[in-house]
């Protein structure tokens, strides 16, 4: 069902994916590391799962829920046990035969379909008994939070990544983000002091919708739940939700249960603001300077001497760099883009829904 809240695994779920889950197929087997990239509600989940329930080799780690879950700090420990619990979701089929290159790496332990690890297993033995089969692919969504891996900026991981790169043909690694700078600074693969340095790796980009596309979705939705809508009300949706599957997902969502378009906008907005307390408390760990820089753009304060008017009256003096830094950090994290019209450079959020969850309902 296309308007299923629920991240798609399956490709008849998926609307108009079918050149990415081919080009995210045929990465994982042709690179030794891949990322996919796209802003926040995207669909980057959903053609991952896609891809590894058809490809049947893949180990699926949610990086995001592992920091959350850790307290902040992703540990030896914690992510272990995320790798266990992704061995043990594998199908039935295919668990039965990679449980067979585990069972003697020590401190494994197998009990019929049941794997666990105990504390002196070694996730580099793992991947090494995992290698002596023809394929398997290892994914991290939202890898960006790996930073918080170890002492060294997830460093300890990228070591090992590297050598199952050098060392381990069959084990291909899939990483998604949606903060794209950040993950594009974690795997280094330009920076020297990275471990996977000058390592080849291939690259996807999921964008949002055309226009055309987000009608022709929204159409077949309704025509699929036997919904009627008028063709006005979905053109208006299309405008306001900026093409991006997982508003429009919810739109569909909340028209089905509510019949009504402005009850339906409403509940894609209590979505958005339910998502934006959490990551809103993320960005203001750093500074509540960077919720003021979201907050002046999205009132159209748009330049660099807006937005420093905007800021220094809220919260007094900025130097140049610091604000260079700030603005520099939230495209990193694709929050906000910059694109140079009118003679000059704008600041944009990239998500229309988020901006006018920012504008409209958050007293920042």
């Amino acid at each position: 069902m296309l308007f299923d809240p629920r991240p798609k695994e399956k490709r008849g779920d998926i609307f108009d994916r079918e050149q990415e889950i081919e080009m995210i197929k045929n990465s994982a087997k042709e690179y030794p590391i891949t990322l996919i990239l796209g802003i926040r509600r995207v669909g980057k989940s959903s053609l991952l799962k896609v891809v590894l329930n058809e490809l049947e080799s893949g180990i699926y780690i949610d990086v995001r829920k592992l920091h959350f879950d850790s307290g902040g700090w992703i540990t030896n420990e914690s992510l272990l046990k995320a790798f266990e619990n992704g061995l043990n979701s594998l199908s039935h089929p295919i668990k039965r035969e990679v449980f067979q290159y585990l069972k003697r790496v020590k401190g494994v332990s197998i009990a019929g379909l049941q794997l666990n690890f105990e504390p002196e297993v070694s996730l580099s033995e793992i991947l090494e008994a995992l290698n002596k089969r023809s394929r398997v692919i290892i994914a991290f969504d939202e890898a960006q939070y790996l930073r918080f891996y170890g002492r060294r900026g997830g460093k300890e991981f990228l070591t090992l990544v590297a050598y199952a790169y050098d060392n381990l043909p069959n084990i291909s690694f899939i990483f998604t983000g949606s903060e794209i700078g950040l993950l594009h600074d974690l795997i280094g693969v330009s920076d020297y002091e990275s471990p996977l340095y000058g390592r080849i790796y291939n690259e996807i980009t999921i964008s949002p919708f055309s226009r055309e596309l987000s009608i022709e979705f929204l159409r077949q939705g309704f025509v699929e739940a036997g919904i009627k809508i008028r063709e006005e009300e979905i053109e208006h949706a299309a405008e306001l939700l900026g093409g991006i599957p997982g508003w429009l997902v919810e739109f569909g969502y909340n028209y089905i249960k509510t019949k009504s378009f402005e009850n339906a906008i409403k509940g894609v907005m209590r979505k958005a603001e339910k998502f934006l307390e959490g990551e809103l408390r993320e960005l203001e760990k750093r500074s509540p300077r960077y919720i003021l820089v979201l907050r002046a753009i999205s009132m159209g304060f748009d330049r660099w001497t807006l937005i420093k008017e905007f800021l220094e009256s809220r919260s007094g003096k900025i130097p140049n760099s610091r604000l260079a830094a700030i603005l520099e950090a939230l495209q990193k994290m694709s929050w906000i883009n910059a694109e140079y019209r009118d003679r000059g450079k704008r600041y944009r959020i990239i998500d229309p829904v988020i901006e006018r969850v920012i504008k409209e309902r958050f007293n920042l």
